[in-house]
């Protein structure tokens, strides 16, 4: 019996850990079982026809919200092309109710973790034993599980993100999130975990990306884990999702050592309103938070990059916007600006009524308006954010952005900003970077009524982080006359550079 795993990863330089577990326990099957990724860029017809050159018995497909509508076209040109196939599907997308994508043609659905069930199952589909089409699991237990990682590749370690785990599950109850569904937080053998992080070690592997739902939760594993990295020679990279309230003293002083470059820490605020915090079950600690970014904006080289969601039950456009200007005043860091997306499971249903929530039955499943937001501002708020990662987040513009706001509210001057780029260029994709540059210097000079040098000295400033960039256009006329801050060490133009 053959038997191929696989899904559709967001991008090329993603793997898709989840394959790997079910490999690595597949035991006296996996002789007969291989692995086959591909990405939500890949034509489905060529995707179908790779996996059906050897003629699998069975393919199991992990299905999640990024792939989920490209999943339903390649389960319907696997079954027309190859009825006798067996088609599994396992991954957040099958595993709450209600299904929002129509999987009627597929033979198996696993909900849950099904690291361990996907065996089971292929062992009956191998004894032609009957079975439920849909399968409920239990959770394993992860220290009888075997672990996944010498199951990445050479060129998964050469040329991809290496995900990586030392627990499941979340103990808190944030009820737009799937993790508030699960029971309890569940943690790995961490001697045999750091094992296999050390084969990967060995055989290159620098870039780590933890998908624990939160890291810092155990401060044994997590000092462990740092004390790991912090063991070893630059260069290397080691991604973390942790909660904004738990650091510690022996948490920052393993934080502080990291080098520049090699530690990102992902951290969920969500929304800094306590009333609405409250109303989604989720806890906040404000004074913890504000010391902890405080903490890690001043005292480490960590890149931070915080979260904010538009769209939460209760929230207006008010609230929101006094989030973003508090966040801002914390720190300088990333800030991540995400739309509310109802996931099937969630608690965040029984707020429907109360708050005429409105949500696409399409993937990703984001808000399209509620009692505080029309669908208008739902669609600003969209591009804000797209707008918001091209200019600030992309750090492209770090000296230019503050002209924005100038000690004034943040989010007021950017969604200004947000609705004349819209009005000028009616799409959010597509823009160069020189555009963008023009657009930016066009609505200081022109809306904010800044001095054209001023804005001036501040764009070429940002240029000059990248020797050889020639001056665009628009800002020729002023590159003679730039002035570089005190603090930029650099001394203007040279002639090759203008």
């Amino acid at each position: 019996m053959k038997i191929t795993l696989t899904t559709l990863n967001s991008r090329f330089t993603h793997s898709a850990i989840g394959l790997r577990y079910l490999y690595a326990n597949m035991q006296e099957l996996q002789e007969n079982t291989t692995i086959m990724e591909f990405s939500i860029n890949d034509a489905i017809q060529t995707v179908a026809e790779k996996l059906l050159q050897n003629s699998p018995d069975i393919v199991g497909i992990g299905v999640y919200i990024w792939n989920v509508s490209e999943i339903r076209e390649l389960v319907h040109i696997l079954k027309k092309v190859s009825p006798r196939t067996k088609i599994i599907l396992g991954g957040p997308e099958v595993s709450y109710l209600p299904f929002r994508v129509n999987f009627d043609d597929v033979d198996y659905i696993i909900q849950g973790e099904g690291d361990l069930a996907f065996y089971e199952l292929c062992k009956k589909i191998q004894k032609d034993e009957t079975t439920d089409k849909i399968i409920k699991m239990t959770l394993p237990n992860l220290k009888e599980m075997q672990l996944p990682y010498k199951y990445y590749t050479d060129d998964d370690v050469k040329n991809r993100y290496i995900y990586v785990e030392i627990s499941r599950g979340c103990p808190f109850e944030c009820e737009f999130c799937l993790s508030s569904m699960d029971e309890k937080v569940r943690a790995f053998n961490l001697d045999a975990v750091l094992e296999e992080f050390e084969s990967l070690w060995q055989r290159g592997a620098r870039n780590f990306k933890f998908v624990d739902r939160t890291f810092n939760l155990n401060m044994k594993a997590a000092n462990r884990i740092l004390d790991f990295f912090l063991a070893k020679e630059l260069p290397y990279f080691a991604h973390f999702e942790v909660i904004p309230d738990h650091f510690p003293e022996s948490l920052r002083t393993k934080i502080k050592s990291f080098p520049h470059g090699a530690l990102q820490l992902e951290i969920g605020i969500q929304t800094l309103n306590l009333e609405i915090a409250d109303n989604i079950s989720r806890q906040l600690k404000l004074e913890k938070i504000k010391d902890n970014i405080r903490f890690l904006e001043e005292e480490t080289t960590a890149h931070i990059h915080l979260d904010l969601i538009v769209g939460l039950p209760g929230e207006s456009l008010e609230s929101f916007g006094e989030n973003l200007d508090k966040l801002m005043s914390m720190s300088s860091c990333e800030i991540q600006i995400g739309i509310l997306k109802k996931l099937s499971g969630t608690h965040i249903s029984r707020h429907d009524i109360t708050y005429e929530m409105v949500y696409s039955d399409i993937p990703p499943y984001d808000i399209l308006k509620n009692s505080e937001l029309s669908f208008l501002d739902i669609q600003i708020m969209k591009r804000f954010a797209r707008f918001w990662d091209l200019t600030y987040n992309s750090g492209n513009f770090k000296k230019t952005m503050p002209l924005f706001w100038e000690n004034e509210s943040v989010f007021e001057n950017f969604y200004a900003f947000g609705l004349w780029v819209y009005e000028r260029t009616d799409s959010t994709w597509k823009i160069s970077l020189e555009r963008l540059g023009e657009l930016i210097f066009s609505y200081l000079c022109e809306m904010k009524k800044l001095k054209a040098q001023d804005v001036a000295n501040a764009m070429l400033e940002d240029m000059m982080k990248l020797k050889g960039r020639a001056v665009p256009k628009y800002l020729k006329a002023y590159a003679d006359n730039f002035v570089v801050s005190a603090k930029s060490g650099t001394s203007g133009f040279n002639k090759r550079q203008q």
